[in-house]
C-alpha cells in the first residue's frame, strides 16, 4: 500500500546535503540499503570510482579556450604568437573533448568513490529471461549546491552561445570578407566579445559545494522510488509480465557517473519491450517528459498515466535539452531507451541552492504519482501484448 506518512518520513530522512563522492552521499546510500534489507529484498551494489573533471573542470576549460581564441582572433595582433597560442588552446580543447567522450573512464584531477544500488523484483510468472520486459524506476542519491541557481546558469550558457556565434560572425567579416570595413567591425564586434568574456567569467565563478539539502533535487525522487519498492515488496502487488527494477544512482550531479556505470554493466536489456521512469525534482506539480522514441508499450503506459483515475493532472512537457545539462534519464534516452522523466519545471528556482527544502514539496502529490504509476502498470500488465 502507498502511504503518505511513510513518504513524509523518508523525505525528511533523505533531505540533507549529500555531495557526490563524499561521506554524506555514502550516508544516504547506507540508509537506503538498510531500508531495502528490512524488506528482505535482494539487491546489487555497483561500486565505482570517478573524477569530477568532466562535470566541474572540463566545462570551464572548454568555455575559456573558445573565449581566448575569439579574443586573439579579434585583436589580430602579434600574428605568429597568436597563432601559436590558438593552436595550443585548440589542442587542449580537442584533447578534452576526446577524453570526455567516456568520462566514466577519467581518473585524474580527483579520484572519488560512489555506488549504485539496484533492487530486482521478479514477475509473478517468473519466466522472463534475458532482461527483457523490464519496468525500471530510477532516482539519484546525491545532491549539490552551487553559487548560481539553475535558471541563472541556463541564461549564462545561452549568453555564452549567442555571444560566441555573433563574435565569430563579426571576426570572419572583419578579417576575411569585408576587410575594408575593418574598423567598423572592430567597434560593433566589441559588445558580443565583452558579453562572451562576462559569461565565461561567471561560469568560472560558479563553484560546487555541499550546501544544499537537495529536498526537491532529489530526495523527492528517492522517496517516490523507495515507496514503490515498499509497494512491490508485497508479492500480491507484483506484475505478471514485467520484472521490476529499482535503481538508485550515485554521482548523478557529477556528470551522470552512476548511470554510466550501470549502462556499461547492462546486458541483454531489450528497450523495445521495457519502460523506464526517472524521478527527478518533483515539488508541487507533476510533469512527464517523453524521451521521444517511445514504442507501443511505452505509449500505452503514457496514455494510462495521463488519463489516470486519481484526479492527478500531469503536464506533458516536451522541450529540447539545454546544452550543458545532464540527467540519468537524458543519458539513457540518448542511448535509445524508452521511457519518461517524472519531475517538475518550477523547482529550477530552488534546485542546487540552500532554498531546496522539504516545505516546497507536496507529499500528497508524491503519493498520487506513485498510485498513478502502479495503476497504469497494473492495467498495462493485464492487457500485455507479447
Amino acid at each position: 500500500m502507498i502511504k503518505e506518512s511513510r513518504i513524509k518520513e523518508n523525505l525528511k530522512k533523505f533531505a540533507f546535503p549529500r555531495l557526490s563522492g563524499t561521506e554524506f552521499e555514502l550516508k544516504a546510500f547506507n540508509m537506503l540499503k538498510k531500508e531495502v534489507e528490512d524488506l528482505n529484498l535482494e539487491y546489487e551494489i555497483q561500486k565505482f570510482t570517478f573524477s569530477s573533471f568532466y562535470s566541474r573542470i572540463y566545462p570551464k576549460i572548454a568555455f575559456l579556450s573558445v573565449t581566448l581564441i575569439l579574443f586573439l582572433l579579434y585583436l589580430k595582433i602579434l600574428i605568429i604568437i597568436s597563432l601559436i597560442l590558438i593552436l595550443i588552446l585548440l589542442s587542449i580543447l580537442i584533447a578534452s573533448i576526446i577524453l570526455t567522450r567516456n568520462p566514466e573512464n577519467i581518473h585524474f584531477f580527483s579520484k572519488l568513490r560512489s555506488q549504485n544500488l539496484l533492487v530486482k523484483i521478479k514477475s509473478l510468472s517468473g519466466n522472463i529471461k534475458n532482461n527483457d520486459r523490464i519496468a525500471l524506476f530510477m532516482s539519484h542519491l546525491d545532491s549539490k549546491g552551487q553559487r548560481f541557481k539553475v535558471k541563472t546558469r541556463i541564461r549564462i550558457i545561452k549568453l555564452w552561445i549567442f555571444s560566441s556565434i555573433f563574435s565569430s560572425i563579426f571576426i570572419i567579416l572583419k578579417n576575411y570578407v569585408l576587410r575594408e570595413f575593418e574598423v567598423i567591425f572592430y567597434i560593433i564586434g566589441l559588445l558580443p566579445l565583452i558579453l562572451n568574456i562576462l559569461a565565461t567569467s561567471l561560469m568560472a565563478l560558479n563553484i560546487t559545494d555541499n550546501s544544499s539539502d537537495g529536498a526537491i533535487d532529489n530526495a523527492s525522487g528517492i522517496t517516490c522510488n523507495l515507496e514503490l519498492v515498499n509497494h512491490y515488496a508485497n508479492p500480491e502487488n507484483r506484475l505478471e509480465n514485467l520484472n521490476l527494477w529499482f535503481l538508485f544512482t550515485g554521482a548523478e550531479e557529477c556528470g551522470t557517473m552512476g548511470i554510466r556505470h550501470f549502462y556499461n554493466k547492462l546486458e541483454n536489456f531489450v528497450p523495445e519491450k521495457s519502460i523506464i521512469f526517472n524521478f527527478e525534482s518533483i515539488a508541487k506539480r507533476a510533469f512527464i517528459f517523453p524521451g521521444g522514441k517511445e514504442g507501443d508499450h511505452a505509449k500505452n503506459i503514457d496514455r494510462l498515466i495521463l488519463n489516470n483515475k486519481r484526479n492527478l493532472k500531469i503536464h506533458h512537457y516536451i522541450t529540447k535539452r539545454v546544452f550543458g545539462t545532464h540527467s540519468d534519464g537524458g543519458f539513457l534516452g540518448d542511448k535509445g531507451f524508452q521511457g519518461y522523466g517524472i519531475g517538475g519545471v518550477e523547482p529550477h528556482e530552488y534546485m542546487h541552492t540552500t532554498n531546496d527544502t522539504i516545505e516546497k514539496i507536496d507529499t500528497n502529490l508524491l503519493k498520487k504519482i506513485c498510485l498513478v504509476l502502479t495503476d497504469a502498470l497494473k492495467e498495462h500488465d493485464s492487457n500485455y501484448i507479447k
